[in-house]
């Protein structure tokens, strides 16, 4: 057993799992891996987000060490968020992921848009 920030993981797998388990957590990652994004620009990207979970969510990946927060001191603020080191190199795990799900799930969820469709 392992104990990371209070809580306890059976292997490393399952703790590494827990910093991008969720919905948006890893679709965060994936628009972050093409550069640095500010807040409302994510929020378009991700289709469907709150701004409070993605607000929840950036500051988990933050304290995770994921990614990391920029504040510019200008009038009306900006801030952007981009990858850590730690974040870029989780990235080809993603990639990896993502792509063995297009390679295995392609033809189904298009045939499942099409079957609703066409009802």
């Amino acid at each position: 057993m392992l104990e990371y920030n209070n809580k306890k993981f059976v292997c490393y797998l399952d703790l590494g799992m827990e910093l991008i388990r969720g919905k948006w957590k890893a679709v965060i990652l994936c628009h972050l891996n093409k550069g640095p994004k500010r807040f409302l620009e994510l929020q378009r990207l991700t289709c469907g987000v709150s701004q409070k979970v993605l607000n929840e969510k950036l500051t988990e990946l933050e304290n995770d060490g994921l990614i990391f927060k920029t504040a510019y001191p200008e009038v009306p603020p900006r801030v952007e968020y981009e990858l850590t080191e730690m974040g870029k190199e989780v990235f080809p795990a993603l990639d990896i992921l993502q792509k063995w799900s297009k390679k295995h799930f392609t033809k189904k969820t298009n045939s499942e848009v099409r079957s609703k469709n066409s009802e």
